[in-house]
């Protein structure tokens, strides 16, 4: 499993709308997360900057399945309006890179 940690970031005064949206997402929308191998996603917000952490299967073989996914679009063009940048997952990034982890160093435990 990938723990990926990705930002995004909102246009400005959209921070309520964004926080009421994500109250629960719909739930056709989270069954096809779970069916992309997504095991959770957590996110975080400091003002307008969010922070994502996604435990999941295969990053980038999500993103390509939820690509063309009519759920993921409807959700898309409901939630992209309230961001400063789109995700259309055409993308093949990895996410934030990771830097150091005090458990690899004490524990010698793999990421």
């Amino acid at each position: 499993m990938q723990r990926i940690l990705s930002r995004t970031r909102l246009r400005a005064g959209s921070e309520s709308a964004y926080d009421a949206l994500h109250a629960t997402v719909p739930a056709a929308l989270a069954e096809r997360l779970r069916a992309a191998g997504v095991h959770d996603w957590t996110i975080w917000r400091d003002g307008q900057d969010l922070v994502h952490l996604i435990e999941v299967d295969d990053y980038r073989a999500m993103r390509r399945s939820l690509a063309d996914d009519p759920v993921n679009a409807d959700w898309q063009e409901t939630v992209n309006p309230l961001l400063e940048t789109d995700d259309d997952y055409s993308g093949s990034d990895d996410g934030i890179p990771r830097v150091w982890s005090l458990a690899d160093q004490v524990d010698g435990v793999a990421p």
